[in-house]
């Protein structure tokens, strides 16, 4: 995130331009107040449009030329753009508060017994964490599939159902749902996130100005993480 392009030509503060962003919600959630604050801040003109989220295999080539940004994990997914590293998160467990097995869920027992909550997205079939699973040998039981994160910490908050969700995403909803973060018994990783962009954008003023913005931001989840430490 070291040596950012400097944004010559782009005048911010009386720009009326329009950018077109496709993110996950769990991104969408973390990122979208930070950088639209940002955004009024510097150029309170600007217009950002967050397109609903598309699997890979369903984006077209027109659609793929209308967007002006992407953040995704799916390091090589996206022919003719140019990929940075954004930010780092990894998966933990999500539940009520007053769950009845609360941290008991760290023990594997426990957590194959548990009610599960699969987040499968448009155009997936299935959800990764289980499909990680059954590399393993293992599954969990899966009683409810929702299309998003943001449905599945809802469900949890008023269920004693439990969802894999990544840890960034379960802290800036704690507050409001009454949520705990429970370490797993088993650890699916680190997941690393990137921001991509147009390749024939490279240069353009406007949107070196937008990807500097959207590392900021991501440069701020890592300063509030190491807060919370």
């Amino acid at each position: 995130m070291r040596g950012l392009l400097t944004a010559q030509g782009f005048d911010a503060a009386s720009s009326q331009r329009r950018f077109r962003l496709m993110m996950p919600d769990i991104i969408a959630e973390l990122f979208l107040p930070l950088l639209a604050t940002k955004v009024g801040e510097q150029a309170p003109g600007v217009r950002l449009e967050a397109v609903p989220w598309r699997a890979p295999a369903t984006i077209t080539t027109e659609f793929a030329r209308s967007l002006d940004l992407i953040v995704s994990c799916l390091a090589d997914a996206y022919t003719g753009f140019h990929r940075q590293p954004l930010y780092d998160d990894s998966d933990a467990l999500a539940v009520r508060k007053s769950h009845p097995d609360g941290k008991r869920l760290s023990d594997p027992k426990v957590f194959f017994k548990a009610r599960h909550i699969a987040v499968v997205g448009r155009g997936d079939t299935e959800d990764l964490i289980d499909i990680w699973l059954r590399e393993k040998n293992l599954a969990r039981q899966v009683s409810l599939v929702v299309p998003g994160y943001i449905q599945a910490l809802h469900v949890v908050a008023r269920t004693d159902l439990v969802a894999f969700v990544p840890r960034r995403l379960i802290a800036a909803l704690a507050g409001p749902l009454a949520l705990m973060t429970i370490a797993p018994p088993i650890d699916p990783g680190i997941d690393k996130q990137f921001m991509f962009y147009p390749t024939r954008a490279q240069v353009d003023a406007g949107s070196i100005w937008l990807r500097n913005l959207v590392l900021e931001t991501g440069r701020s989840l890592d300063k509030g993480k190491r807060k919370a430490a």
